[in-house]
């Protein structure tokens, strides 16, 4: 079957939406109906009050002018990292379509109505799971895992819905830099970004590849 992807691709000036949030949507659509594997993958980069770097691989939830959001334990690596340091970085590795999205930005809390509303949302076993794992800590073996699910289990059996533990909830990365990557041959890239100059003012720019 014949990849249009696999043809060349370029970004242009004339190629880029007003804002990034318009240039975003472009492109995840793009990604969704190319039938890239989880489209909205992204590698979530945090340091710890040291600087000291990690990253991992978690599911974009939503996206708006205000930024991209996602979920999580806050007693977990990352919401440590962020607590100290609430600064992350976003990659959406898009490699079917030699395209790649990087966001700099804070990170905020949801407001707790919002993490409720998403958990209410999910499938019942991930609510239990969320309960029932203490993400990022050391456990002797998967027994210790799955004997605090059942207890979960046992503790919700006759409730419904299950309520969104005080451990866990959203956050949203609010960009103060958005960079879309065209590959291109010989390592020509393209790369434009918007960038967050003052207060409401957005400028973009090309960087070299």
């Amino acid at each position: 079957m014949r990849n249009e992807y696999a043809e060349e691709k370029t970004l242009s000036w004339d190629d880029l939406a007003a804002d990034w949030h318009t240039q975003f949507d472009r492109w995840f659509h793009d990604a969704v109906a190319a039938g890239l594997p989880e489209p909205n993958a992204m590698v979530v980069g945090t340091a710890d009050a040291d600087g000291r770097p990690s990253g991992r691989t978690v599911l974009l939830k939503g996206y708006d002018p205000a930024g991209f959001v996602f979920f999580t334990n806050y007693a977990s690596r990352k919401g440590g990292d962020l607590a100290a340091n609430p600064y992350a970085s976003l990659v959406f590795p898009w490699f079917g379509m030699q395209r790649q999205v990087v966001v700099t930005g804070r990170v905020d809390r949801l407001d707790r109505a919002e993490t409720e509303a998403y958990f209410a949302s999910r499938p019942r076993g991930s609510q239990l799971g969320a309960w029932a794992s203490t993400q990022s800590s050391v456990v002797a073996d998967r027994s210790v895992l799955e004997e605090r699910y059942r207890a979960v289990q046992r503790r919700f059996a006759d409730v419904e819905p299950v309520p969104a533990p005080p451990h866990w909830g959203g956050l949203r990365v609010r960009p103060d830099a958005v960079e879309f990557w065209q590959g291109r041959p010989d390592r020509m890239h393209d790369r434009l970004r918007y960038r967050l100059a003052a207060p409401g003012e957005w400028v973009t720019e090309r960087l070299a590849p």
